[in-house]
Order: C-alpha cells, then structure tokens, then sequence
C-alpha cells in the first residue's frame, strides 16, 4: 500500500510538471520577439554560425553570412523559419535552426502623479492589462486626484499620442469600453485636483 502511494504521489508530480512545462512553452509559442530580446542562435553541425544577439531598437538582428534579418513581431518558430530559408536559399543545403531567447524585453508601464504608489509595473506576458487593474496595482487615487483628467500617454511609429480617460465612467458609470487594455511603455498620469 505504501509503494501504490508513493507511485502515485511520483505520477501527480510530472503531471503538474508536465502541465507547466506544457504551459510555458504554450506561451513561448505565442510571445512575439520585440526590440531588447536577447538570442541564442544555433545551426546544427555548423559551430561558427552560433549567435547571441540582442534584437536593436528599430527590430533587426545581425547574423554570420546573412546580415540584418528583421524580427520584431513574429514569434521564434517564425524566425527559425525565416532563417532556415535564407540559409538553404545560398549558404547550406539542409539547415537545421534552432532559436532560444535568454532574455526578454521588459514589459512594462509607469504611473505618476496622484496614485497612492507611483511608479513602474510589469505586465504579465500571459494577458493584457488594462488601465484600471494598473490603478489597483498602484493602490488606487489619492484624495487630491483629478480622476477624470486621467491620460495615457503613449509612442506610436514615432509619434507621441495622449489619451484622456474619464475614469468615472468607467468605476461609476460601468463603461467597461472606455477601461483601455494598455500597451508596454504607456505612461498613465493622474493630475493633482485643484478644486
């Protein structure tokens, strides 16, 4: 009896083991590469072509042989594809890549101004976060907020967008629309009330 419960115990284990590896490489499949991703490149049987390369600001890596390779946006079995091709394509007859990322580019938003904790927040790479659920990270307005001045404040190809948000009609009035799934390096401001 004793030996069927610890089996079972052993079995419980590499399933949940087996569930998160399942888990995280399900989300590795989805993750996007971004500008700031570190990666391990491989070639198999081809040593001089192995690669660790930081994705630039403008999306590109540099690799042996090919030169800049544009990457942001498509996932890593996309880039192992693209770089398979463009070896095949005039360098190797069967190229057999494999693509790792040691370090991901930080995701995050900042809030200031009348926030009870001011500051940076990491965004989770598994769901989006909204701008209420990085207010409730922040631990909510002060008394002094001018919560329906509330802007975002955001860079898009260059260009910098500011969006302003009447939180009320979110919390109050349960416009749920207008609670704005926030992109990484959005800057929320909440100004101070003068009245």
């Amino acid at each position: 009896m004793k030996q069927f419960t610890i089996i079972l115990i052993i079995l419980f284990l590499a399933g949940c083991v087996g569930f998160y590896t399942h888990e995280a490489w399900a989300q590795e499949v989805k993750y996007k590469l971004q500008p700031s991703d570190v990666l391990h490149i491989t070639v198999h049987n081809q040593p001089d072509l192995e690669t660790r390369t930081r994705v630039t600001a403008d999306g590109y890596v540099t690799f042996p042989l090919i030169g800049k390779i544009r990457v942001d946006g498509i996932t890593v079995q996309e880039f192992e594809n693209k770089l398979k091709e463009l070896l095949e394509k005039d360098y190797l007859v069967s190229a057999q890549v494999i693509v790792f990322i040691e370090e991901y580019h930080p995701r995050q938003v900042s809030i200031i101004g009348e926030v009870k904790r001011p500051g940076k927040y990491d965004m989770p790479y598994e769901k989006d976060l909204t701008l209420l659920e990085v207010i409730a990270m922040a631990e909510g307005f002060t008394e002094d907020a001018d919560i329906n001045n509330t802007k975002i404040i955001r860079m898009e190809n260059g260009k910098k967008i500011t969006m302003k948000i009447r939180v009320r009609d979110i919390t109050e009035k349960g416009d749920k629309d207008k609670d704005i799934i926030l992109k990484p390096n959005d800057v929320i401001v909440v100004p101070e009330s003068f009245f």
